[in-house]
This record gives structure tokens, C-alpha cells and sequence, in this order.
């Protein structure tokens, strides 16, 4: 007598993905990278848009450099609400100068700026631009070191999470509506319908997909959302192929002739009847899909045509330091490889584990 047996088969796929250390693993860190993503403006250091503020003299310094920073406050900067905040990260509202040393002098500050030595020039602030006549200095610690362009390296790969995480969602996303209409279709109705669409699958499979994407990204422009888009437009082929056929494997089931037969709509039957029943092996094709995005979109970033600059990109990173490896100084290129690598092996993982879960041989 089995009192807790699972009936279902989602039931039953949940019971024997957990058995599968590898996809809870992955998994784990997937939602971990997630909430990464979500919450990456609150955990950056650098919490103005796009983690973009420069400190020249302190570029390229090591992980753990630490480095006391005078803020100047900006005047008449608008100030963003905390949902905008959240969302697209603080507005510059401090010009940060890297200081050795300070003193106040009366109504003025002097600093001896950062510039690698103690050979430079004294600078002197009123301290009329604080409130109160208090100077803003804070010590600052950049966990993963700066970027050429002295800029907070952790908070670049914090934010550059959303980009990866973007990219795979709006991409899966497309290349499923597109990939499940198309493929359905064709395998419903065959004949000249299914001929038709097979020619255009055919012609898209023949191309190149990074040269696709490239030129998709040329006619739309660069930028963020053409970069999904283009992405997204060149993914559908796998899954539309896949989903013809097993559609045309299905269609000869009885409960399909049944709903013919009692007059249900072709739209009925393919979106209630045949599509609910085919739907585990276009999971696991939509999460192998997910860590392909993220490598291509990596690929167009390193080439110049995925995010722009500011906007804080993996691929981007590497393609900014990349000359580092042979300069000493490998990390700056090393850590985003290691971030793109991890979460892609993490969406293969979680991939093969519900390929064995969704199996009803197994």
C-alpha cells in the first residue's frame, strides 16, 4: 500500500529531479544568480547607473585595493525615487576623488589626491559645498579590483548579471512563440502548409547563427533590446523542428481523433490537447537555448555589437581587458569568463536533469 505516492506525472518528474544532486545544485545557483540580478543595484557597491563611475588613478588595482574617497556633492541633481532606484540604479550625485591624506584648514579642506605616488599636487576644497561644513570622506573597498577605467569591478559584474539573465529569458521567450507556432502548424496540418514552413526552417537552419545574429543586429541597430530581439529571431529553428515532429507523432493518438470527431476547433486541439503533451522535451530544449543566449550574447558584446558602453555587459568586460591576461593582470578578464562559464553550466545541468526527470522510461 503506497499512502504518499505520487499520481501525477509532474509529481512524479519532481521526485526524480531531486534525486538528481547535479540539477538541485544547479538550480540553487541559478536562483542565487537571480536574485543577484534582482537585487543588484541594492547589493553594488557603486550604486549609480550602470556602475559607471571612473577613478582613473586607481585603475586596474588589485582585488581588496582599499582607497579613501572625498566625496563633492553635484548641485541640482535630480534625485531618482527609490522604486527608479531599484530598478536603473542612483543618479551621480558625488563626484568621487581618490585621496591620500587630508587636513582642514578654516572654511577649507586640503587633500593630496591618489596618483600611485606621493608626488602629487595638493588640492583645496571650501568647505561651504558640504552641508554643515562636513566633508564627506568615506574609505572604499573594491572586493574584485577596478577596471581600466578605475571603476568598481564587482559592481560591473553585479549589474552585468541582468544582462545575461535578460538576454536568456527574452530569447527563450521569442524563440518559443515563434518555434511552437510554426513547428505546430507544420506538423497539424502538413501538406503544402507544412512544406512551406519546412523551406523557411530550412533556409534559416543554413545560415550561420552568430552571422545571422550580426547582420539582425546591424539592420536593427545596436543596442539592449535589439540585441534580444536579434538573439531571440535566430533560436526558434531547434525548437520549431522538434515540436513538427513530435506533433506529428501525436496527432495520430486517439484523443486527438476523439476531439475531431466531436467537431473541437484545430485551435483547441493543438493548444489544450497536442501541446500540453509534448511540452517536456521543449523544456529541456528552451533551457539548453537559455545558456546558448547567454554565450552569444557574450560573443556580440566581445565583438562590439551586443550592450553598449556604458552599459555593464560579461562579454564586455572581457572584450576591456582582455590584452590584461598578458599584462599581469589576467583576473580582470578571468572572473566574467568564470561568471559566463558557471551560469551556462548551471542552465546545461539543470537541462540534462530535467531531460532524466521528464523521461517516462526512466
Amino acid at each position: 500500500m503506497r499512502n504518499n505516492a505520487a499520481t501525477s506525472i509532474g509529481q512524479l518528474a519532481w521526485q526524480k529531479f531531486k534525486k538528481n544532486s547535479l540539477g538541485v545544485v544547479a538550480a540553487t545557483f541559478i536562483i542565487f544568480v537571480t536574485l543577484l540580478a534582482i537585487f543588484a543595484y541594492v547589493l553594488a557597491p557603486d550604486n549609480v547607473a550602470n556602475a559607471n563611475q571612473m577613478h582613473l588613478a586607481i585603475h586596474t588595482k588589485p582585488p581588496g585595493f582599499e582607497v579613501q574617497m572625498l566625496r563633492i556633492p553635484i548641485q541640482n541633481v535630480a534625485k531618482k525615487n527609490s522604486f527608479k532606484k531599484f530598478l536603473f540604479g542612483d543618479a551621480v550625485r558625488f563626484e568621487e576623488l581618490p585621496i591620500l591624506s587630508y587636513e582642514i584648514q578654516g572654511n577649507n579642506i586640503t587633500v593630496i589626491p591618489y596618483q600611485g605616488t606621493k608626488n602629487a599636487l595638493v588640492k583645496s576644497y571650501s568647505l561651504s559645498l558640504w552641508q554643515d561644513n562636513k566633508p564627506i570622506i568615506k574609505a572604499r573597498k573594491f572586493y574584485l579590483g577596478t577596471d581600466k577605467y578605475g571603476r568598481d569591478l564587482l559592481s560591473r559584474l553585479l549589474i552585468g548579471t541582468r544582462i545575461s539573465l535578460s538576454i536568456g529569458f527574452v530569447a527563450v521567450f521569442i524563440s518559443l512563440l515563434i518555434g511552437l507556432i510554426l513547428g505546430a502548424v507544420a506538423g497539424y496540418y502538413g501538406g503544402k502548409i507544412d512544406a512551406l514552413i519546412m523551406w523557411f526552417i530550412n533556409i534559416s537552419w543554413s545560415i550561420p547563427t552568430l552571422l545571422l545574429v550580426i547582420a539582425i543586429t546591424l539592420a536593427l541597430g545596436k543596442g539592449f533590446w535589439q540585441v534580444f530581439i536579434a538573439v531571440g529571431l535566430t533560436m526558434w529553428v531547434d525548437i520549431a523542428r522538434m515540436v513538427r515532429g513530435q506533433v506529428m507523432s501525436v496527432k495520430k493518438q486517439q484523443y486527438v481523433a476523439a476531439g475531431e470527431a466531436l467537431g473541437f476547433a484545430d485551435f483547441r486541439i493543438i493548444s489544450k490537447h497536442i501541446l500540453p503533451n509534448i511540452m517536456a522535451p521543449v523544456i529541456v530544449m528552451a533551457a539548453a537555448n537559455f545558456a546558448a543566449a547567454i554565450l552569444i550574447e557574450s560573443g556580440l558584446s566581445f565583438l562590439g555589437v551586443g550592450a553598449q558602453a556604458p552599459m555593464p555587459s560579461w562579454g564586455g568586460i572581457i572584450k576591456d581587458h582582455y590584452q590584461y591576461i598578458i599584462l599581469g593582470k589576467p583576473y580582470l578578464a578571468i572572473i566574467p569568463g568564470l561568471a559566463i562559464m558557471s551560469l551556462v553550466m548551471a542552465f546545461m545541468l539543470i537541462g540534462n536533469a530535467l531531460r532524466d526527470a521528464l523521461d517516462v522510461k526512466n
